[in-house]
This record gives structure tokens, sequence and C-alpha cells, in this order.
């Protein structure tokens, strides 16, 4: 019985979270309500209360999946190889695709999430980023087994920030590119994988 109700805890919890990547690909973080969300699914809005305290809560609680979505990917590329340097940018860059839920968060929202999340929750998205940087580390010792930890390190601390703000650079409002056409900036007009793997590539020592 106490396996069949954690397990019926966490279908309701993944059916809120499905609910929020819906919304959330049509509507600003802003707009998506609890009441939007109660729609979604086959429960009333008390109900999600149960589950999540606040709006930022079920975000996270998506964030968190994504990362696991993520971290899965970098397991499974860590297991090929050898690579080149443009091969193993490539490949990194591709763990990418499909992730522009938990990158649009990230660079969008994690702020005000996190600051309205209670701390166990955060606790759980946090572990979850921290399973996602040990198989990055992996998969950097897959493509150089004599790397260094400093080196892995100085990687990391390059990396992750970038990818705070990928997202924004592939995906410019037509307000944003509208301004930046008026005062002469030139737009980027890159994917995530270009981005992705143009950066890669100059962080990585050569094989």
């Amino acid at each position: 019985m106490a396996k069949e109700s954690l397990e019926r805890i966490a279908q309701r919890r993944n059916e809120i979270i499905d609910a929020c990547e819906i919304l959330y690909r049509t509507k600003g973080f802003r707009e998506v309500t609890i009441k939007d969300i109660s729609t979604e699914t086959s429960f009333s809005r008390p109900s999600i209360y149960n589950y999540f305290e606040t709006k930022e809560e079920i975000f996270l609680a998506l964030l968190t999946r994504e990362y696991d979505r993520w971290t899965e990917k970098l397991i499974q590329m860590r297991s090929g190889g050898p690579w080149k340097r443009d091969e193993f940018a490539q490949a990194l860059a591709h763990t990418l695709d499909g992730q522009e839920t938990m990158l649009k968060i990230q660079t969008m929202n994690l702020y005000e999430i996190e600051e309205n999340s209670r701390e166990e929750r955060l606790m759980e998205y946090k572990r979850s980023f921290y399973r996602a940087m040990t198989a990055i580390d992996d998969c950097l010792s897959a493509y150089r087994p004599d790397m260094e930890e400093a080196a892995k390190l100085d990687f990391r601390y390059a990396f992750f920030p970038f990818l705070y703000g990928i997202y924004a650079y592939a995906h410019p409002t037509k307000k944003q590119l509208s301004v930046m056409k008026q005062v002469g900036i030139p737009a980027a007009q890159m994917t995530i994988y270009e981005l992705a793997y143009h950066c890669i590539r100059q962080l990585l020592p050569e094989s």
C-alpha cells in the first residue's frame, strides 16, 4: 500500500509538472497561474497545494526533471568516443537538443523561482544540478583521461554560466531584434546547438 501511495503521489506530481510545461510553451512565467495549471490536470486547484506550495515550486520541479533528462544524455554520451575536439564539442552540444525548457527557465526565471521555493525543494534541484556537473566531468574524463581536476573545474566554471544565457541569445524577442537593428547591433542568428558548439570547442584542450 505504501508503495502504491508513493507511486500515486509521483503520478500526480508529474501530471502537475506536465501541465506547467504545456502552458509555459505559450505563456510567460508570470502569466502561468495555479488556476491555469489546474485546468490542464484531472484535479482541482486546492489539490495542487497538497504537492506544491507555490507556482515557483512547480517550475522548480519541472527544471529538476529537465536536468535529470539532460544528465541521462550525458551518461549515454560518456560511453562514446574516442573523440577529436570537434567531435566532442558536437556531441556535447547535441545533448542540449530538446532541452529548451531547461535553458529557458534558468535564463528567464530561475532567480525568482528559487526565492519563492522551500529549501527542501531547492535542495532537490541542486542535487539534480550537481549530478549534471558530475556527468560533465565524466564526459571530460572520457575525452581526455589525463585531464586534471583543475582543468575540469575551469571548464565547468565557464560552461555552466554560459548555459544560463544561451536561450536569450538563440531566441531574441521581436522587440529586441527591432531595437538591435535600429542601433546597429548584429543579431547572432544562431541555434542553441551552434552557440553551444562554438563555446565548447573554445573551452576544450586538444585531445
